[in-house]
């Protein structure tokens, strides 16, 4: 099963993984900490991690049989960090979290998973799986911490000696193969991710508010997002990447020659009003294919509106705003009401 999994590893590289690590299924210490944030109610609106809690902390449980989680890591980034504190400067511009401006990676990750099980397969006969990319209640970063991958970082994301621009997936399976060792962390005394966050969210090291975070409010959250929250959400539209872009480690991190993370509709360059201006038919259109898609067009009209309403007063934002002032949605005419009234203008 050593020599097995060492073959794995090779196989996952030869499919387009940066790394590929394999984990046993005992969370039960990430159990309790689990519990305890749910109990603190910071999942906010996102229920089915509170009803799928169990499921999450025993893998054993979700597929049965599972004795094995080979985790894999796909590395995404495309440019240069600067490019994404420019577009936060430019209160104009949209800013999109890196991870969405290309194809949806559930779909990437799926496929490449699915092919590695193939192999695996192949060369050493029937066995059971299931692969997930974000998908199911799967613990992901905990995983990937116990096969080595990473370690979490105090903003909770996995991170490595490249960095933290990467997609997580795994594979469940039955086979009892050799586990690797968990990497010591290496933050120290940083707390650059914890003093950079525009909201906040991260209340202390490995601590997350997700009511506070932009990347919960902009995409997670379904209903109105709380008044005091919108000005400091600025100009994100979909996601936030400031305690990515503020970590010394995405120094080192390399760029990503996949195709399918490469920016489609030009929304690494598109403005507030233009993106504001689209049709519903045309974002089903556009967003085909995209992890954007999921929020709908309500919420994309709501998270614009506010950016719009951060932005600095000009004819253009007045203009497009006010075309949206009696939108169907109640949601969507309450922020852009919020945006106007923030730049002096009735609705």
């Amino acid at each position: 099963m050593a020599a097995l999994a060492d073959r794995i590893k090779q196989w996952g590289a030869e499919l387009g993984f940066q790394a590929v690590g394999i984990a046993d299924v005992d969370l039960s210490a990430a159990e309790g900490r689990l519990a305890g944030w749910l109990g603190m109610g910071w999942h906010g609106e996102m229920d089915y991690m509170a009803r799928h809690a169990g499921l999450r902390a025993r893998p054993g449980q979700l597929v049965p049989g599972t004795v094995r989680v080979i985790s894999c890591r796909m590395d995404y980034l495309q440019d240069a960090p600067g490019t994404v504190e420019q577009e936060l400067q430019d209160r104009l511009s949209a800013c999109i979290a890196r991870y969405a401006r290309g194809r949806d990676y559930h779909r990437v990750m799926r496929g490449r998973l699915q092919k590695l099980c193939h192999r695996i397969e192949a060369e050493a006969g029937p066995f059971r799986y299931r692969a997930f990319a974000d998908s199911a209640p799967v613990m992901e970063v905990e995983l990937a911490t116990r096969a080595g991958i990473g370690w979490r970082g105090k903003h909770t994301l996995l991170l490595d000696r490249e960095g933290s621009w990467f997609f997580l997936g795994e594979i469940y399976c039955d086979l009892n193969l050799a586990t690797d060792s968990a990497v010591a962390e290496h933050c120290g005394s940083c707390r650059k991710c914890i003093d950079v966050c525009p909201t906040q969210a991260i209340t202390a090291p490995y601590r997350l508010d997700a009511r506070r975070c932009i990347s919960y409010l902009t995409i997670e959250h379904k209903s109105a997002i709380p008044e005091e929250l919108r000005p400091l959400i600025g100009n994100r539209v979909y996601g936030c990447d400031d305690c990515q872009l503020a970590c010394p480690w995405n120094r080192f991190a390399r760029l990503s020659d996949e195709k399918d993370f490469q920016v489609r509709n030009g929304l690494d360059r598109a403005t507030l009003a233009e993106l504001f201006a689209w049709t519903e038919e045309e974002f089903d259109r556009r967003m085909q294919g995209s992890p954007i898609r999921r929020i709908g067009y309500e919420r994309w009209l709501r998270n614009l509106a506010v950016g719009l309403g951060n932005a600095p007063a000009s004819p253009e934002v007045i203009f497009a705003l006010r075309q949206k002032a009696n939108h169907s949605s109640p949601l969507v005419r309450e922020h852009v009401r919020w945006a106007l009234e923030r730049h002096g203008v009735a609705a």
